[in-house]
């Protein structure tokens, strides 16, 4: 008990007399509570510009770019003679879509079909062009439903569509990016963050050990995880409650279940970090390699890329990493309001790595090999 506790205050006394480790642990987290979700504060896509290549002049064209004109994603900022003009608008960022309304657009209404429009959409930001084709989607399907409705009124026979699609979000209600990605990519940065700070720790020890592997017993390096924990834990709490409600996110779906997972995803990082950080000769190795793989992290989540569309092999890998059970889980647990029931692959799943990793970390600090006793030494009074 006695190296427990001493180990556990010498983690913290290192990481706030460390101003690398206490700027990444500690400022980073508050920063990017403030800053990143700012920048999905409109959360839904607004007046995106569009090009209208109108080649009919008919009544029925000049109603549909009213409506469209009148939808919030979209704006029309130009009408152009021919698709290669708009086309080069596009290429020159004038424009995020093209909107193309064929020439014989009223005489395909009167005959009783429902008229054929072309969109095109810039494919250069993925999110933009798709609100493009989304909004110009809805302003049809509206037109072709009150056709048909006309069409039925006046006894001219019409093909109506079956049925009419009505969407409602049930977790994401504004149907908002930043709603859908900040609670994910939050639990990502807890995990970046603590890794690189452990990182930086064990690779300052190590370094002052002169390169040597460092050495500890179970109760000292049980200690180390306990003194992170007093940072990582605090810091994922801040974000799935303080952070989402100060931000307006969805957040305290079921806090019973998120007093299990939290600890339980922070118990599953630290290990991870552990093992991790006992390869760093160097405390900027942390920099180095951790820091470019966020994004990684995030698409192995599965959150914005579906687990479907995953290659079997590299989703069984995803779940080797903490992120991939961890996220979903708080994810589901905070925002969508899950039972610990319904998470319980994930809940398994990051029992499972907390042990599989608690016992490389015994195995990396092993007492003997090449550092024996002499990595007591790594960690200064």
């Amino acid at each position: 008990m006695n190296l427990f506790l001493a180990e556990l205050k010498q983690v913290l006394r290192e990481v706030f007399a460390d101003r690398y480790a206490k700027a990444t642990m500690i400022g980073a987290i508050i920063l990017y509570s403030v800053f990143y979700p700012a920048a999905y504060r409109h959360e839904v896509t607004q007046d995106l510009p569009v090009a209208v290549v109108d080649q009919d002049h008919g009544p029925s064209s000049r109603q549909f770019i009213r409506r469209l004109d009148a939808v919030r994603t979209v704006r029309i900022a130009g009408f152009e003679m021919s698709v290669a003009q708009a086309r080069r608008g596009v290429e020159q960022g004038r424009y995020e879509g093209i909107v193309v309304i064929p020439h014989d657009f009223e005489r395909d209404i009167a005959r009783g079909g429902t008229g054929n429009i072309v969109v095109l959409a810039n494919g250069a930001y993925l999110s933009r062009g798709s609100n493009v084709l989304v909004a110009v989607g809805e302003v049809a399907a509206g037109m072709s439903v009150e056709l048909a409705r006309a069409g039925a009124r006046s006894g001219f026979r019409r093909e109506a569509p079956p049925l009419q699609l009505t969407q409602r979000p049930l977790f994401n209600v504004r149907e908002g990016y930043g709603s859908g990605m900040v609670p994910g990519v939050a639990e990502i940065i807890v995990h970046q963050t603590l890794l690189i700070g452990i990182g930086v720790i064990l690779g300052g020890r190590r370094q002052r050990n002169g390169g040597r592997r460092l050495s500890y017993r179970f109760s000292q390096w049980s200690g180390m995880l306990a003194g992170f924990a007093c940072i990582g834990l605090p810091a994922v709490l801040y974000y799935a409650g303080f952070t989402f409600w100060v931000q307006d996110y969805p957040h305290g779906g079921n806090l019973g279940g998120l007093a299990v997972v939290a600890p339980l995803y922070i118990a599953a990082v630290l290990c991870f970090g552990l093992f991790v950080g006992s390869f760093f000769s160097r405390r900027e190795h942390a920099f180095q390699f951790i820091t470019g793989a966020s994004l990684v992290l995030f698409f192995l989540a599965n959150l914005s890329w579906p687990l479907s569309s995953t290659p079997p092999l590299l989703a069984a890998l995803a779940k080797l990493l903490p992120t991939t059970p961890g996220v979903n889980a708080m994810v589901q647990i905070n925002q969508m309001g899950a039972s610990l029931q319904e998470t319980l692959p994930q809940l398994l799943n990051l029992l499972a790595l907390v042990v599989v990793y608690a016992g490389l970390v015994a195995w990396r600090f092993r007492r003997g090999g090449d550092a024996g006793d002499r990595g007591r030494a790594a960690a200064p009074a």
